[in-house]
């Protein structure tokens, strides 16, 4: 921390970025230059010393809060887009930065010590999904813009691509929701396709937005379901939740959302099971009000009827 000037307390100084294996490239002869306070945080807006051979767009600090790449932004350990919670306000973002540095000054070997605690089934869902080898495409260059407005005249000899720039929701990611797994277009693809693999796929029918819950605990109540489902889904708003049926007998439970992205979010989640109380509880989606509806009484299942709730 520079001591010289009273308004650069908290400004980070490092030697070398916190890098990822495939924003590092190939290449092991690599040259990087920096530049001291040369921008500032995308997260907490501190300035910091970036670096010029793969550009770095957060300090290492929030860096080591995630433990993700100050370049791409994924999990250093499992390559994938961060899901975890911070403080994204305004206001208390560049204390929070300080209060994390402190931490890691006094001994914390990790910043993930003191965050929330994954759950054995989140574990073992970030392992499955987890990308093993490297993935260099990342690392090519930049499309030209001057291609893309049909002035470039260097031909062959251009060091950027000469493609035409694709349109999606990748190009209007900002670094703050990309860092805080706010609406990630890249997550979202992941988790749907790792939930349609666990049998999670989202049905058909929109109106269905109920989500049905086996094996609990004998001793559980509702109001216990509704807060380890309210914790397990930190993305999701608790007051799109709209209500918790319970079955003792049955050792079963409906939970019932207001919106269908709100049930999708939780399929993700829920797509290798819920930790409750030490115990994994399987999920699956709940069934269409229009098959309760068609079906015979005697046929009727509790899956299909506590749906309509």
């Amino acid at each position: 921390m520079p001591k010289a000037d009273i308004n650069k307390a908290g400004w980070e100084q490092s030697e070398f970025p916190i890098l990822c294996e495939t924003c590092l490239g190939n290449n092991p002869f690599i040259r990087m230059t920096k530049q001291e306070f040369g921008r500032s945080c995308g997260t907490c807006a501190r300035p910091f010393t970036g670096a010029r051979y793969k550009a770095t767009v957060i300090c290492q600090t929030c860096a080591k809060v995630k433990n993700v790449c100050q370049t791409c932004l994924l999990d250093l350990e499992y390559g994938l887009p961060t899901q975890t919670e911070a403080p994204t306000s305004d206001v208390n973002r560049e204390y929070y930065a300080q209060n994390m540095e402190n931490n890691m000054a006094n001994g914390t070997k990790s910043m993930m010590q003191l965050g929330s605690k994954t759950s054995s089934a989140g574990k073992e869902m970030l392992k499955e999904l987890a990308r093993t080898n490297p993935y260099y495409k990342r690392n090519r260059p930049h499309i030209c813009s001057f291609f893309a407005k049909g002035e470039c005249k260097r031909g062959d000899e251009c060091p950027y691509r000469h493609e035409k720039p694709v349109e999606n929701e990748l190009s209007h990611q900002t670094i703050k929701d990309r860092y805080h797994g706010n609406n990630d277009p890249v997550a979202h693809m992941i988790l749907t396709n790792h939930a349609a693999a666990q049998g999670l796929k989202p049905p058909e029918d929109e109106s269905i937005m109920s989500l049905f819950l086996s094996s609990l605990p004998a001793s559980i109540t509702e109001a216990d379901i509704r807060t380890h489902v309210v914790n397990s889904l930190p993305h999701v708003p608790s007051s799109q939740l709209k209500s918790v049926v319970h079955v003792a007998k049955t050792r079963c439970a409906f939970i019932n959302f207001k919106d269908r992205v709100s049930a999708e979010r939780a399929a993700e989640a829920w797509a290798n099971g819920l930790d409750i109380d030490g115990q994994r509880v399987s999920a699956r989606w709940g069934r269409s009000k229009k098959g309760v509806s068609k079906a015979p009484a005697s046929l009727s299942s509790p899956l299909t009827a506590t749906t309509t709730v």
